[in-house]
C-alpha cells in the first residue's frame, strides 16, 4: 500500500527544494521527467552568477542567464502555494487516491499556511530582483549601443 503525501511536506519541498526538483520526486517518485529537468535551469542560472563574478556585470550573457534561476525559484515557490492552497479532498484525490478523501495528510495547518506566506513572500522577492537586474542590464546594454551610434 503506498504511503499518503503529506501536503504541508510538499508544500515545503516545493519552497525550499523546488528549484531541484525534490517536490516532484516526493510526489511523483524518481521516475518523474520534469522532476529531472527542474535543476537545469537551476544550474543555468547560478552559472550566470558564476560569470558574474568572473566577468564583471557587463557580460551579456549573465544577464541572460540569471533571470533562469530567479524564475526556478519563483516557479518552485508558486507551486508550494499552489500546493498549500489546495483543498484537501482536491489533494488527496490527485496524491492519496488509496486514502478516503478525508484523509490527515491532505489537511491544511499552520506549518502549511505559515509555508504559503513565506512562499508568496520568496517567490515576489526573488522574481522582481531577478528581472530588475535583467532590465537594468539590458536598457544599459541599448545606452552603450546608442552611444556608439551617435559618435
Amino acid at each position: 500500500m503506498p504511503r499518503n503525501k503529506n501536503k504541508t511536506l510538499a508544500t515545503w519541498l516545493a519552497l525550499l527544494g523546488g528549484p531541484l526538483g525534490l517536490h516532484r520526486f516526493y510526489l511523483r517518485g524518481l521516475g518523474d521527467l520534469w522532476g529531472w529537468l527542474y535543476p537545469l535551469p537551476t544550474a543555468l542560472g547560478l552559472y550566470g552568477i558564476e560569470r558574474v563574478q568572473q566577468f564583471g556585470q557587463d557580460d551579456h550573457w549573465s544577464w541572460l542567464l540569471i533571470p533562469l534561476l530567479g524564475v526556478s525559484i519563483a516557479a518552485s515557490a508558486l507551486t508550494a502555494i499552489v500546493y498549500g492552497l489546495r483543498s484537501p479532498e482536491k489533494w488527496n484525490a490527485a496524491f492519496n487516491t488509496a486514502g478516503s478523501s478525508e484523509a490527515p495528510a491532505g489537511s491544511t495547518n499552520w506549518f502549511t499556511v505559515i509555508g504559503v506566506a513565506a512562499a508568496l513572500l520568496l517567490g515576489t522577492g526573488v522574481l522582481m530582483a531577478s528581472l530588475a537586474f535583467s532590465f537594468q542590464r539590458y536598457f544599459e546594454y541599448q545606452i552603450e549601443e546608442a552611444r556608439k551610434i551617435s559618435q
